[in-house]
């Protein structure tokens, strides 16, 4: 083994790689293993920064420490990492004999499959990766596909029970096997392994992570409060007389949104005049009455676009290595364009400016971020930075800079980037990120829970679902009546509240292209739910000023809003496994009904004094049953605490 020690990092040359290990932030070690034999730089989203460890070279070993992390490199290769002295990370061989650790395979082009597996630990839980629509809350035993798709969005980084992180820096398509057998992350194509691991609790560990990979600017005010969503208003004039009604409602509704085929063609990013005949009276007629505009944008581009021609032609599209480089079906089969390319960054974003943005459109919304392309195949992309399936999981990082970088450049920074798909960083662009078009049920409400709780651990702290689901609901059933209460519920409790999805057209569609279906607004669903969602959105206006300082807090020091319970108790077994129930910031318990015509709930509460919102019961530690009819829901307040005079007054808590 041939070591060297240069700036504060171990260089390792062995047959078949050079292994690097450096510090990246006090508490965190940065594994790479180049196996060509060459050290290149290639920090993907990564901003890593430089720290003063502690190296000790041995006769057979050589270690190094920052914090209470350390990192041991043995001469066979293998590599331990340890937290004040406990392992809680080892390679496992792949061959007899404590042999072969990290496998390459050769793909050509200097390119590389590549995996790592350490060794599993009984009793370890995992948090993270990500959302999708189908993960469980505690990730071990998983085995997870790391590929962005419609409704699964795949942040590689995962948090340990065992307080530690580890943030798998290679933005390639490949898996992750968090089982009893083993733990392993690999790549489908890549040109090194880079790993970084992060020791600290739940809270020290989402700190550096944020360092890491970028803070999220502070929340604009007008995310704070209701948005209203349907598709899709088809006109300028039925977007109007939504916001009109809600204004003559006296219910306070912070954005609206234009969906998709607003526009004229797919790729030519402007409203089309004969539905939105004069949009600046129309965003000029919304900013009077207190609500935001955003408007939908998709990276699809049709031969027919007048921006097809100079896209193509300057290599802004996603090329294909085999076939056509059409690689969506909606309309016709549609090119996409590359935000990887600077180049297609400012040309797509002077085309936004010029027939958005300058007309008084605030926010955008980047559907289809992940990209969505059909068949999945991210190895026939070919992208400015590199071959889809080697640097396919950056698309949504870049998309979400690209309205970062044109908002910044008007001196705009209270926007908001509503979009489909993420990667680590994204949250330093104003990326809001949503769940996809997920199913409108009891089910696929009890899995966005799951899927709100990993994606807070991952970094990004602005999440949403679709509330009520995004396909298959009936306003007129009772089924939806009930679910849309429940979902709504959530959604009150979640960073940001925003009502969408297609509800099944009842009666004629119009013949304009992509109809709207039925109607989606707190008064489609029945005059007694309207009351109950209607005092829904009045509760999420009180909450401003506690939502306004946790967005501050998420700013400032990367803790997510919405938490899991180990977050605040990662001393607590039991918090663990508390999938039915989350912290709202660090003051409110809520713990959502998920299950049709369920009034009751099992809820667990922790260390302190808690006291159920509805009727001031004061609750100490342990497990306890809570009702909640419909018209209810099951949440705590932290006694003391300044929000619960959201509920009540001070001097009539507990009782």
């Amino acid at each position: 083994m041939h070591v060297q020690i240069e700036n504060n990092a171990i260089f390792c040359s062995r047959q078949g790689e050079l292994i690097r290990i450096c510090a990246c932030a006090d508490n965190a070690i940065r594994f790479q293993a180049f196996p060509d034999g060459r050290y290149f730089e290639e920090n993907h989203s990564l901003m890593p920064g430089t720290g003063k460890p502690v190296i000790r070279q041995g006769e057979k070993s050589v270690s190094l420490e920052t914090g209470s992390l350390k990192a041991v490199l043995e001469e066979n290769g293998k590599v331990t990492y340890s937290i004040g002295g406990r392992t809680v990370l080892e390679e496992q061989p792949e061959l007899n004999f404590a042999c072969g650790f990290r496998k390459f395979t050769n793909i050509g082009s200097g390119l590389w499959q590549a995996r790592v597996t350490f060794q599993p630990n009984s009793g370890e839980h995992f948090f993270g990766m990500g959302h999708s629509w189908d993960n469980p809350f505690d990730l071990k035993g998983s085995s997870i596909d790391i590929v962005n798709l419609n409704a699964k969005c795949t942040i590689p980084y995962v948090y340990s029970s065992l307080g530690y992180g580890l943030l798998w820096n290679v933005p390639s398509t490949g898996r992750a096997e968090l089982c009893e057998n083993r733990t392993r992350f690999a790549s489908d194509c890549c040109r090194a392994v880079d790993y970084v691991i992060i020791a600290g609790d739940p809270k020290r560990a989402c700190e550096t992570l944020a360092d890491l990979t970028g803070h999220a600017p502070a929340m604009p005010e007008w995310g704070l409060g209701f948005w209203q969503s349907r598709l899709r208003y088809e006109t300028q004039d039925e977007l109007l007389q939504v916001a009109r009604k809600y204004k003559a409602l006296g219910i306070p509704l912070d954005v609206i949104i234009a969906d998709y085929f607003h526009w004229t063609e797919q790729g030519d990013y402007r409203f089309d005049p004969r539905y939105w005949p004069d949009v600046k009276a129309m965003t000029d007629e919304l900013h009077a009455m207190g609500t935001k505009l955003m408007v939908s944008v998709w990276p699809t581009v049709n031969e027919k676009s007048e921006n097809y021609r100079h896209m193509a032609q300057n290599n802004m599209l996603i090329r294909t290595a085999r076939g056509s480089d059409r690689v969506f079906d909606f309309y016709g089969w549609q090119a996409e364009i590359d935000p990887t390319n600077p180049a297609t960054r400012a040309f797509v974003w002077s085309k936004l400016k010029e027939n958005y943005i300058d007309y008084g459109v605030d926010g955008l919304w980047f559907d289809e971020a992940e990209p969505e392309i059909h068949p999945e195949q991210f190895d026939n992309l070919i992208l400015h930075k590199g071959r889809g399936d080697q640097v396919g999981l950056l698309y949504p990082y870049y998309y979400a800079k690209l309205a970062c970088e044109g908002f910044l450049s008007m001196g705009r920074e209270d926007f908001i980037t509503l979009t489909r798909c993420a990667y680590l960083g994204s949250q330093k662009f104003g990326a809001l990120v949503w769940s996809g078009d997920i199913p409108s049920t009891f089910e696929s409400l009890a899995h966005q829970v799951n899927a709100g709780l990993n994606m807070a651990m991952c970094g990004i702290p602005w999440w949403n679902t679709d509330i009520g689901g995004f396909y298959g609901a009936n306003i007129e059933s009772d089924y939806f009546r009930e679910l849309i209460v429940r979902w709504f519920q959530f959604g009150v409790f979640t960073p940001v509240l925003r009502l969408h999805g297609s509800r099944i057209k009842h009666g004629p569609k119009s013949p304009i292209i992509e109809p709207s279906g039925d109607p989606n607004e707190l008064w489609s669903f029945g005059p007694k739910n309207f009351e109950i969602l209607k005092d829904l959105v009045l509760l999420r206006e009180r909450l401003r000023p506690y939502l306004r300082q946790q967005m501050k807090i998420a700013s400032e020091k990367g803790h997510p809003v919405m938490r899991p319970m180990f977050f605040e108790y990662p001393e607590d077994p039991v918090s663990y496994s508390l999938n039915g129930q989350y912290l709202f910031g660090p003051d409110i318990l809520f713990a959502p009904i998920t299950v049709q015509g369920q009034t009751e709930k099992q809820v667990y509460i922790p260390d302190g004094r808690w006291i159920l919102t509805r009727d001031h019961t004061l609750y100490t530690k342990g497990w306890h049953t809570v009702t909640a009819k419909l018209d209810e829901y099951i949440a705590f307040v932290r006694a003391g605490s300044a929000v619960s005079a959201v509920w009540f007054p001070r001097e009539q808590e507990g009782k």
